[in-house]
């Protein structure tokens, strides 16, 4: 099945932004993230789009294959912290607020999205996740990391504080409506031990501990030392789970 690509102007971003849809209407929404300064098409150049298109020419799915900004946030490490988190909360805003609801009425499907990425998209789907439950109903993480001392050291602020998942949910009481939303969802994050996935194998590690505090239910699986942070394993892990859990019949 061939993609389409859609442009537009963000009046958030004040920019165009561009994005490739691929699926028939009445799919569920699945948004998936690029890895760090990847493009949107980065997904589809390396092999992911075919390891869960039969979900795509079922039906099943509606895939939206996002644009990031990562190099004047979580990569631009010349820019001052607070402009970075600044940034990033601007593309998150134009993700839920603009192209999100565009989306939507172009798949028709009333269901919650499922977020997917790797690497740093792998974060970007936790991040959308646990933000927004309410738009959000299963993510998909592989390879990702939770904290944001990764990449901006020390530094904090309110604005990172909100898309920094292992701040907020430490922080976040039980009684909080997003932590029924969140028992009702599936969480699946997943993470080789192989060469280069170290930050992110303590990254997924430290976001599992602090589910099963919160009794939150989800799956951290952790394959084997001979699973590197690459393309290969993740056109493997996808449709893993997305067979076994997301979609699973």
């Amino acid at each position: 099945m061939e993609g389409k690509v859609r442009t537009s102007y963000s009046e958030i971003l004040g920019r165009d932004m561009s994005y490739k849809t691929f699926g028939k209407r009445g799919g569920r929404l699945c948004i998936a993230f690029a890895p760090q300064n990847g493009r949107y098409w980065d997904f589809e150049n390396f092999g992911m789009v075919e390891t869960i298109m039969p979900w795509i020419e079922s039906g099943e799915i509606y895939l939206v294959l996002a644009d990031s900004m990562d190099e004047i946030s979580w990569s631009g490490k010349d820019i001052p912290g607070s402009v970075r988190a600044e940034n990033q909360e601007r593309w998150y805003h134009y993700i839920i607020d603009e192209l999100y609801p565009s989306a939507k009425r172009q798949c028709g499907n009333r269901e919650k999205a499922i977020a997917i990425g790797c690497s740093m998209g792998g974060y970007h789907a936790g991040n959308f996740f646990f933000r927004r439950p309410d738009k959000f109903s299963a993510m998909v993480s592989l390879s990702g990391t939770f904290n944001s001392d990764l990449f901006f050291g020390s530094y904090m602020d309110s604005v990172l504080y909100d898309n920094c998942p292992a701040a907020f949910l430490r922080n976040m009481p039980l009684d909080h409506p997003w932590v029924k939303l969140y028992r009702e969802s599936t969480i699946i994050t997943c993470c080789g031990q192989g060469a280069w996935e170290e930050d992110l194998l303590r990254g997924t590690r430290e976001l599992d501990a602090i589910l099963t505090g919160m009794n939150i239910p989800h799956f951290s699986d952790y394959w084997g030392y001979d699973v590197n942070h690459d393309w290969p394993w993740w056109r493997v892990q996808l449709p893993y789970f997305f067979s076994n859990f997301v979609l699973k019949k």
